[in-house]
């Protein structure tokens, strides 16, 4: 009689290792596209999405630092200057605002707001350590466009800006030393400083803390140029282009 034995030891051995084989099943192509899929959504944010149509508010602290560039000061004659009679302007920092619109998934509209800046003019050049000759409010009026980087869900956003500014001087005041200097025993030395439109660049970035509230830094340089003129019918032109740092708390809706 033939025996079968080593024939069914063979088959004892094999069939364990391929039961083990089919517990390894191999992934279909729809099923590897449903794993993609859930990656994909396990690393997105919806609810931070800064997408078309998002209206957000900020509020914070921005500090204007001039980068001034001086002309003489003219003549009390009206012909030439004296010569190195320059001036300074201080920096100044304000509580602000901003109210932005997501025009597009990337595209940002971005209208900063404030009760403008108190900024001091003292003297420079040979005008050096006479102290404040003058002060004024600057009130900086700006609409600027964002392109904002990434995608809508992104976390970290960052952007670059540009814009339109237009920077209204008001509540000039000539100090008794700009008196003294200019028109010495005779009535207060008045001056004004002419609003101008200027362009404004910025760049930036918004740190989203949860699908509301957000953090918002940024940086930006209008280039501004303005002439000042006195009572006295003196003037002097001054490149002002100031260094704009602002960080915000935002809110979403």
């Amino acid at each position: 009689m033939t025996s079968l034995a080593p024939h069914d030891a063979k088959t004892a051995t094999a069939l364990p290792w391929q039961s083990r084989h089919r517990r390894m099943p191999t992934l279909s192509v729809s099923g590897q596209r449903l794993l993609m899929a859930s990656a994909l959504v396990a690393f997105s944010t919806p609810g931070l999405a800064q997408q078309a149509g998002t209206w957000s508010v900020s509020a914070g602290v921005t500090r204007i630092a001039p980068s001034v560039d001086s002309g003489s000061l003219s003549a009390p004659s009206g012909n030439g200057v004296i010569p190195d009679a320059k001036v300074d302007v201080s920096s100044s920092t304000q509580l602000t605002a901003a109210l932005n619109y997501m025009v597009t998934d990337h595209l940002n509209l971005h209208l900063p707001l404030g009760t403008g800046f108190r900024h001091d003019v003292s003297g420079a050049g040979v005008l050096a350590g006479v102290g404040k000759v003058a002060d004024t409010r600057a009130l900086p009026i700006t609409l600027i466009a964002q392109y904002r980087f990434l995608n809508a869900s992104a976390r970290f956003r960052p952007y670059l800006g540009a814009g339109l500014s237009y920077v209204r001087f008001y509540r000039e005041r000539g100090s008794a030393t700009l008196t003294s200097l200019t028109n010495p025993g005779g009535p207060p030395t008045g001056v004004s400083f002419k609003s101008k439109w200027a362009p404004t660049l910025q760049v930036g970035g918004v740190l989203n803390l949860d699908a509301k509230w957000f953090l918002e830094a940024s940086y930006a340089k209008t280039f501004l140029k303005t002439r000042g003129t006195l009572s006295t019918n003196q003037t002097i032109d001054v490149g002002l282009d100031p260094n704009c740092f602002t960080l915000q708390l935002g809110y979403k809706f």
